[in-house]
């Protein structure tokens, strides 16, 4: 059994969750068989994984399954063994993407600055140290984390997030790629249709020639801290020091809540370390099912 405070979570959750199928979620799972009629529905599992995750801290499947068989008994009785939970779970992976995508949407803050946009990514690691990635191979591959100094295979997380006053953004976009896309590639590939806009983000986004065509065609610039230029000599360097340190300072410190919320993130659901994945819908799941936990935590 469970308090009343979080019997009173969980059945948000499922309200939601049972709401969001209604719209379009179901498409994304619906059974064309003669087995589409299920004991546990898709709708319960998502739910089992999403409070588990998010308000009892459960971060493994196994973890979460023993939770839901020991507490949540009484609620789904029809949960069933380890194994079936854990496939039928993987088969959910678009299902959470979509989740994602509609919290996203339909849950935007009234405090968001619109025109006002964060960047950064951060890394999703399979493995790392001499170890050579063996999962998951269609969207992982090598790359290197320069704040950790390190090389890992596994994915990136990016997010293009809306400025929000003192407190972490709020996310527009949330994409996947593998370890080794650079940021910018990420940016000219998915993000310049976006008008009227004004961007922060670290040095990988500076790109003088491309940023001011932006600006031409879609009145949207980019702010980042200033990059040394290469063969610029020292005595220019000095001169402009004190500027550029101060300009760099205030980029930095406007992007940062963007850091935050990547660590945010990290603290509620170790979406970072993805090692006890075992395939690519695993991976999905471990992705888009703790972004989907974590939204949660902000709607309730």
């Amino acid at each position: 059994m469970i308090i009343q405070t979080k019997a009173v979570k969980l059945v948000q959750i499922y309200s939601t969750i049972c709401e969001q199928f209604e719209k379009d979620l179901k498409y994304t799972c619906q059974r064309f068989s003669n087995n589409d009629k299920q004991d546990l529905t898709d709708q319960e599992i998502m739910t089992i994984y999403l409070f588990a995750l998010e308000e009892e801290q459960r971060i493994t499947v196994k973890q979460i399954h023993r939770f839901a068989s020991e507490y949540l008994h009484s609620w789904f009785p029809k949960l069933g063994s380890y194994v079936a939970f854990s496939n039928r779970l993987n088969r959910l992976s678009e299902t959470f993407r979509k989740l994602v995508t509609s919290l996203i949407t339909e849950y935007c803050p009234d405090d968001c600055f619109l025109d006002q946009s964060l960047l950064d990514s951060m890394p999703i690691i399979t493995c790392s140290g001499k170890r050579s990635g063996k999962v998951a191979k269609d969207i992982t591959d090598k790359g290197y984390c320069s704040t950790k100094s390190m090389y890992y295979y596994g994915v990136k997380l990016h997010a293009l997030a809306f400025r929000r006053e003192k407190t972490i953004p709020f996310p527009e976009e949330v994409l996947i790629t593998p370890a080794s896309v650079n940021d910018l590639t990420v940016f000219k590939e998915a993000w310049t249709n976006k008008e009227n806009r004004c961007f922060f983000g670290d040095k990988i986004y500076h790109h003088q020639d491309f940023f001011s065509d932006l600006e031409k065609e879609n009145n949207s610039i980019m702010m980042t801290p200033v990059k040394a230029v290469k063969g610029e000599c020292q005595e220019i360097r000095n001169r402009d020091k004190a500027s550029n340190d101060l300009y760099s300072t205030a980029v930095s410190r406007v992007r940062q809540p963007i850091e935050s919320f990547f660590n945010w993130l990290i603290e509620k659901t170790n979406i970072q370390r993805a090692c006890k994945v075992r395939s690519t819908k695993g991976l999905l799941v471990h992705l888009f099912g703790k972004i989907a936990a974590a939204f949660i935590n902000l709607i309730f």
